[in-house]
């Protein structure tokens, strides 16, 4: 086998696989994989939280592709990420990622086109710090350098200086996105239009596999940039090129879906009390103990003017028992009340099988309330559900 297509969180399937092949997917974090008991050669696999496209290398010079759609159409998907990203700039992609029912293709087309918008004025120049060796003085000279390499040389000098160049980081994150995702399998017109925005960028270097993911900062300058670098950092901050155990290598472009969901649902509340007074953190920190050994982190915080906490609630992706809401949420958002002395908290969950409920917990009158979210929905019914949300929070 050399493909193999999952949906998200869907019923395990059960397929031909040699016990390498077996072992590779086992092992790389992407999926589970276990042998079938009740028949030798095949394995029992399911995708988990990951959504996306890996090729999974199998000892021996093999590879396996993996794909794994998300329950949530693309275009929903998509959504979600780039709101998370920017809620103040947040567009409904649907109708340029209609005609796609594959996240990567989907995903790559948008940043294709983003990206040609980006550079339809031409590549954005800038200044950038270099560090260099010469022969001729040219801006300022690196004294500690100069007497460590060449001490009591005239030449060559170390110097520093600002360049005006097309070596920004806004250039060196779309060249980097574009490298990482010619890497994965794509149809062909995608990939077409990649490699003609590579060869726009091809006196740019890209940065190298593992380094840090240089700084921009959003300004006038860089505004017809935006769009494209959020789709960037979300595809090398999302790829995985190294191995993750053992001796399996995974390549690919992989989202978690819970991630996605909480911090879609953080953004979204921080912008819906924009208007209220107080402030909204996102991954708050505070300890349960008055020792402060042991740390909390809610996914979601408001607070007043004075810092005093108002309200609570805290992300969950998938409800994973069969019956309702898993009860280990409920005893993690007792502690986060307890904490914090507020008298209710709230848990989230992307729409389940479950409806809304509210439980009083005996003797300290803390009230836990669980909402269900429904994710596929249009844009602007989303943001009105997290809106009518927001303000069960605050209680206004």
């Amino acid at each position: 086998m050399t493909s193999l297509d999952l949906v998200e969180h869907a019923a395990p399937r059960f397929v031909p696989l040699d016990g390498a092949a077996g072992r590779a997917l086992a092992r790389s974090g992407l999926v589970e994989a276990a042998p079938d008991p009740e028949t030798p050669g095949r394995w029992r696999v399911r995708a988990k939280g990951l959504v996306g496209v890996a090729a999974v290398q199998v000892p021996g010079g093999r590879a396996i592709t993996v794909r794994i759609q998300p329950k949530l159409p693309v275009a929903r998907l998509l959504f979600l990420l780039d709101y998370s990203r920017s809620p103040k700039g947040w567009r409904d992609e649907a109708v340029e990622v209609a005609e796609e029912s594959e996240l990567l293709p989907a995903f790559a087309r948008l940043f294709a086109r983003q990206s040609e918008h980006a550079l339809r004025q031409g590549l954005l120049k800038g200044y950038v710090a270099v560090e260099e060796t010469a022969l001729v003085m040219r801006g300022r000279l690196r004294f500690a350098e100069q007497v460590r390499r060449h001490h009591g040389r005239l030449v060559p000098v170390e110097i520093d200086h600002d360049d005006y160049t097309t070596e920004t980081a806004e250039n060196r994150l779309l060249r980097s996105a574009c490298e990482a995702l010619l890497r994965l399998p794509l149809s062909t017109d995608v990939r077409g239009r990649l490699l003609r925005l590579r060869a726009n960028l091809i006196d740019v270097s890209p940065v190298p596999r593992g380094a840090v993911l240089p700084t921009w900062r959003p300004s006038r300058l860089n505004a017809r940039y935006h769009h494209a670098l959020r789709l960037a950092e979300l595809v090398l901050r999302n790829a995985s090129v190294e191995h993750r155990a053992g001796n399996v290598t995974v390549h690919g472009f992989t989202f978690d879906m819970a991630r996605v969901f909480e911090n879609f649902l953080t953004a979204a509340l921080r912008e819906a009390l924009t208007g209220h007074s107080g402030r909204s953190v996102q991954q708050a920190r505070h300890h349960l103990d008055e020792d402060r050994a042991i740390r909390m982190i809610p996914d979601f915080v408001h607070y007043a003017d004075d810092g005093t906490p108002l309200a609570v609630a805290d992300a969950k992706y998938k409800a994973e028992k069969p019956e309702g809401f898993p009860d280990a949420d409920l005893y993690q958002m007792l502690a986060y009340c307890t904490a914090l002395n507020l008298p209710e908290g709230h848990l989230v969950y992307a729409k389940g099988n479950a409806p809304h409920a509210s439980h009083r917990v005996r003797n300290v009158g803390i009230t836990i309330h669980q909402h269900v979210l429904d994710l596929d929905q249009p844009p602007g019914d989303l943001l009105t559900s997290v809106g009518h949300l927001a303000r069960r929070l605050i209680r206004k």
